[in-house]
């Protein structure tokens, strides 16, 4: 009688997130939860509240645990995050976003389990070091700018790797060429189909920039009065942001369109998306845009240049020069064979570079290597060097 080889058993996840809006690092945990593999993986999530993102993650399988999470996560959360790792049999703890990653590090070490900590932002916090050294948590960045940051604070390779996000490039594509055009952005916000539309895509809050792109646009609207800018998303600076543009007699030019449920639909109704943002690690959108087959504007922060190679997919600026990012901007638009170029090398960056799988696959690995209890080696990979440098841009 023959007995067939038992079935190792899957590798409990909680992935502990310090926030509940749904923004580019949510985004990421949702495509971790969607893709992980099933027979692999079982997928817990701790989240700070209710909402669309709870809600979101459930329909994909995840089991919820809502808990709240502040800077100085009170000691019931502690606790039960504690209790749900041991009851549970969590083999390892994701966090994402400073508040769970002081959460997940104490749950961990009460627990006795390994922590992995993904820095969604460009450079490490005194907290994030502090863990490292006491918690034993092992860091995930996610462009080589933050790589190189966290050695030069002392942080152990072994401990550290570099994973960049990726994107669906089957989801965000450029339109075809006899596909019927995307009408719903402009018909909402009543844009004549032959305007130029520039697009700034995130949350609507002071790092991000987008008072930069309003002031750009300002510029640029001496140059090209029919142009058009509209920004998607929200933040606590819209009212803000739409008084600045009224107050130029930019209302009727410079839109507000909030969130928006069909993203790659939106994005094949503009022209060409800039990033103003102070601070940034690997921005999402960006990733979005290039898959879309746009050129694309950014600010040098972060790991920016390691997206938009200059002159090649689209124009760098130094963070808050509005009229570097406006002439950048005019360059674009007065040179449509340019826009094609510079979209059609995007696109094709994004396929070769970009795929979401592939960082699925990678965070993947690391989460089973750190459940198993073996030490790495997490240096980013040669073939993700920046796009310029392996074609001898400078600029």
């Amino acid at each position: 009688m023959s007995c067939s080889p038992a079935r190792p058993r899957r590798v409990h996840v909680l992935q502990v997130l310090g926030q509940a809006i749904v923004g580019g690092m949510e985004s990421c945990v949702l495509q971790l939860v969607e893709r992980l593999p099933r027979e692999r993986f079982q997928t817990t999530v701790v989240c700070p509240q209710e909402g669309g993102l709870a809600e979101r993650l459930r329909a994909l399988g995840a089991e919820v645990v809502v808990t709240p999470i502040g800077e100085e996560p009170p000691w019931v959360s502690v606790q039960l995050a504690t209790t749900l790792v041991q009851a549970a049999r969590v083999d390892v703890l994701h966090a994402h976003l400073a508040p769970a990653h002081l959460l997940a590090a104490l749950a961990g070490r009460l627990a006795g389990r390994p922590v992995l900590t993904t820095l969604h932002a460009r450079q490490l916090s005194v907290l994030d070091l502090e863990l490292l050294r006491s918690a034993g948590t092992h860091l995930n960045v996610v462009c080589r700018q933050s790589y190189y940051h966290a050695l030069g604070l002392g942080v152990d390779p072994a401990r550290l790797s570099c994973i960049p996000n990726g994107v669906d490039t089957a989801r965000f594509h450029p339109r075809a060429a006899d596909a019927a055009a995307d009408a719903g952005l402009r018909r909402a916000l009543e844009l004549p189909a032959e305007a130029p539309l520039i697009g700034f895509v995130g949350r609507l809050s002071p790092e991000k920039g987008p008072e930069v792109f309003v002031r750009t646009a300002l510029h640029l609207h001496r140059r090209w009065p029919q142009a058009r800018f509209v920004l998607i998303g929200e933040g606590p600076q819209r009212a803000g942001l739409q008084a600045l543009a009224e107050r130029h007699g930019l209302q009727g030019c410079v839109h507000f369109a909030g969130l928006q449920s069909d993203m790659p639909a939106c994005y094949r109704e503009l022209d060409l998306v800039v990033s103003s943002s102070w601070t940034e690690a690997l921005p999402l959108v960006l990733m979005e845009a290039l898959a879309s087959g746009l050129p694309v504007v950014g600010t040098r922060v972060g790991g920016v240049p390691e997206l938009i190679a200059q002159g090649l997919t689209g124009f760098l600026a130094a963070p808050g020069d509005h009229e570097c990012l406006a002439a950048h901007m005019a360059t674009l638009l007065a040179d449509l064979p340019l826009r094609r170029r510079m979209g059609d090398a995007a696109r094709a960056w994004a396929v070769e570079r970009l795929q979401l799988d592939e960082s699925v696959r990678r965070t993947g690995e690391l989460l089973e290597r750190l459940a198993a209890g073996r030490a790495l080696d997490g240096a980013p990979r040669a073939e993700a060097a920046p796009l310029a440098r392996q074609m001898h841009v400078g600029g």
